[in-house]
This record gives C-alpha cells, structure tokens and sequence, in this order.
C-alpha cells in the first residue's frame, strides 16, 4: 500500500495543536489560503483555493495506519484533495499527499456575524514561527487573503478549540502583520 500523507498549511502547522510526531515542512503549490465561513461553522476559518502563482508552506505528516477517518473527522467542513503532484516534502516521493479545502459551492466571505477568530490567528502564526522563523510568519500572513475580514479579539477567552498560549514576542507579530494589513480587530 502506498504510503498517505496530509498537507496542513494552518493550525496543523501548529504542532501542539495534534500528535503527528513524523510532520516535516513542506510546500504546494497552485495553492493560496484563504479565510472563507461554510453553513457548518459559525466563525471563518482557513481554507485552501487554487491559485496557479501561488506556493505555500506547511507541514505534511503520515495519516497514522493509512486511516484517514480520524483526520477526516477533524476536517469535517472540507473536501480532502490529492495534491501529491504539487507537494514538495521530505518524505517517500511516492506517498500520496492530499490537502483540505472547503468546497468552491460551500466558500462565504467573512463577515461581522462570521468573524475570524483572533485566537486561531495567533494559534497559526504561532506554528509558523516555530516552523519558519518570522520570513515564514510573514509568507503566511503574505499568501493568505481574506484579511478583510472582521477579526474577534477573543484572546481574553479564546472561542477557537486549540487556543494556545502565545509569548509577548509571538503576540507582537501577529499584532503588527495585522496592523500592517489594516486589519478590523473586534472586541
């Protein structure tokens, strides 16, 4: 059996937010991230769309036992995609990889009643910063659209299910790329 990886190109970045210990950098591309709601979740949340000028960093890990039924429980509200053409990793060159998005039919545009969630920002730019360095922050805050979007400052009691605590150094970053794109930072 062919070995199965997935791209995460947002809080799977992340790695306190799972237990795939075997996750290594990686890039696609064709692909651009985009912040986008669907009728199954009340807040936006980070979605891959094709983009042909685009490329993205991210992680790509072994879906453990080939299982794909874990992951795809927790990527519920997206589409699982075989990207293992546009995936550049470290890994067995003849692994399948595929990626998440929500479906074209299914994207919104964020609004005041479907924010995006500051908590989920932080818990991204936080991997990304482990990951990538502030270049890798900053790519991610580059290849990403959508920033928009009203943001609900939920730091204070975060509403994203894996928050994670962010340093003051990590916090500035986020703080200042929003800044930096004008960003509608909510109370």
């Amino acid at each position: 059996m062919r070995p199965a990886f997935f791209f995460g190109y947002g809080s799977l970045v992340n790695r306190h937010t799972h237990r795939y210990d075997a996750a290594h950098a990686a890039s696609v591309r064709g692909w651009r991230r985009a912040w986008r709601y669907t009728p199954d979740r009340q807040v936006a949340y980070l979605t891959a769309v094709r983009d042909a000028d685009c490329r993205i960093d991210g992680l790509v890990a072994h879906v453990p036992g080939g299982n794909w039924a874990a992951l795809d429980l927790r990527e519920h509200a997206y589409e699982r995609l075989n990207v293992t053409a546009d995936v550049t990793h470290p890994g067995d060159p003849l692994a399948e990889v595929a990626i998440y998005a929500i479906a074209p039919e299914r994207l919104h545009l964020p609004d005041a009643d479907h924010p995006v969630l500051l908590s989920y920002v932080d818990v991204v730019v936080q991997g990304y910063l482990h990951v990538y360095g502030a270049a890798g922050a900053e790519r991610f805050f580059d290849t990403t659209t959508g920033w928009n979007a009203p943001i609900r400052d939920d730091r204070a009691n975060p509403q994203y299910p894996r928050a994670q605590r962010l340093s003051d150094a990590e916090r500035a970053v986020v703080d200042a790329a929003l800044a930096r794109l004008d960003c509608t930072v909510l109370a």
